[in-house]
């Protein structure tokens, strides 16, 4: 079974997450979000005591259901492959280098889209930095950037991410062990169960149509292919009929409660060094579960990278504030990239680029005698 074969079966797919997505935002998750990666990993760090901001902890059974999504679809259409060994720490800090351009802009490539759909033009903005962040990596990849080719592993190695996610997942509904907002955008979620299958479908989805949003700008660079693109604008096209509908459409900037800021510089810096470090890495935040999901201990350890990096992100301070009002005056306040995570920024490109250099495939010399 694939969804790869047609433009129809990828759009089809493609509209599959978005109303996957329009379903959990009318449930409870939060505004102009629905389901962002960057945003629920950094909500599962929080809950599991690796950061200490109480307004973003609870464990996000989205994230749970689109690893094990992956994983059961895989196994169950023989696409299940355990590997591992391609250039495992540098994936490591790819994966935290994501998450901190991530939340440095305030939300992945998938809220993006979401954002975007919601007339929210500080994405769009942002949409201008993911675009030549993929550029600029897929230039590194045809110049001769790899991280090495992964190998057949153990097959019980590639389901220890599963394997941990079903262990949160119990943690989260057996036992009180895990820390949940009671304000602020972790508090804002859908029906614990409604989330779970979400995730689920939403992850079956994305495995068998190789969703990927780096990837689609990738391969309309490197061959003129747009089959993945047609995913994410059927995505983004119900996405955008559901906030029309609902009335949740706003077009402007400075928009509050929609957890964005009208910094447009760090937008587009915050998501340049995630699409440059989505394309080193193999995929973006999204993509990385999929893989992780389906075997690849590779992915799975660029997703440790990306819980570590929302770590970070809020216990050093690099972490952007929305747009919100201020209870007190009824003013609008409006939001700010932090000094740190600029330095956080800059760095970051400066480390996708030495990656980039420093991981060349080598070609051996021909010499005519």
């Amino acid at each position: 079974m694939t969804l790869c074969d047609s433009k129809k079966k990828l759009a089809l797919a493609g509209a599959g997450c978005g109303v996957v997505a329009a379903v959990l935002a009318f449930l409870g998750n939060p505004a102009n979000m629905a389901f962002c990666i960057a945003c629920f990993v950094r909500d599962m760090a929080g809950s599991l005591g690796m950061h200490q901001a109480e307004a973003v902890q609870y464990a996000r059974p989205e994230i749970i259901g689109l690893v094990l999504g992956s994983f059961i679809i895989s196994v169950a259409t023989k696409e299940y492959r355990s590997t591992a060994g391609s250039s495992p720490m540098i994936r490591f800090i790819l994966g935290m280098m994501i998450m901190i351009g991530s939340l440095v802009f305030l939300g992945c490539p998938l809220r993006m889209v979401i954002r975007m759909s919601a007339g929210d033009l500080n994405a769009w903005v942002a949409l201008i930095g993911f675009i030549l962040g993929v550029a600029t990596g897929t230039l590194m990849l045809k110049k001769g950037t790899t991280l090495g080719r992964s190998h057949e592993t153990n097959q019980a190695n590639g389901s220890v991410i599963s394997i941990l996610m079903i262990v949160v997942l119990i943690l989260a509904l057996c036992t009180s062990l895990l820390k949940s907002s009671t304000a602020g955008p972790g508090s804002m979620h859908a029906p614990i169960i409604a989330s779970l299958i979400g995730g689920l479908v939403f992850g079956a989805f994305a495995q068998k149509s190789r969703m990927c949003f780096a990837g689609g700008i990738r391969d309309v660079i490197l061959m003129k292919n747009f089959d993945l693109l047609t995913i994410i604008g059927s995505l983004f096209v119900v996405m955008l009929i559901f906030n029309v509908a609902s009335g949740r459409f706003v077009l402007g900037f400075d928009t509050p409660g929609v957890i964005a800021h009208s910094d447009h510089l760090w937008s587009i810096l915050g998501m340049y060094v995630v699409g440059f470090a989505a394309v080193l890495a193999g995929g973006c935040p999204l993509r990385q579960l999929i893989l992780a999901g389906q075997g690849s201990s590779d992915s799975a350890v660029t997703v440790l990278g990306m819980f570590i990096g929302a770590a970070l992100c809020h216990n050093l301070g690099l972490a952007s504030s929305g747009t919100a009002i201020n209870p007190e005056t009824k003013k609008v306040v409006a939001g700010a990239v932090t000094a740190n995570g600029k330095v956080a920024v800059i760095i970051c490109i400066i480390a996708c680029f030495v990656i980039a250099f420093t991981n060349k495939r080598k070609i051996a010399a021909i010499t005519n005698k």
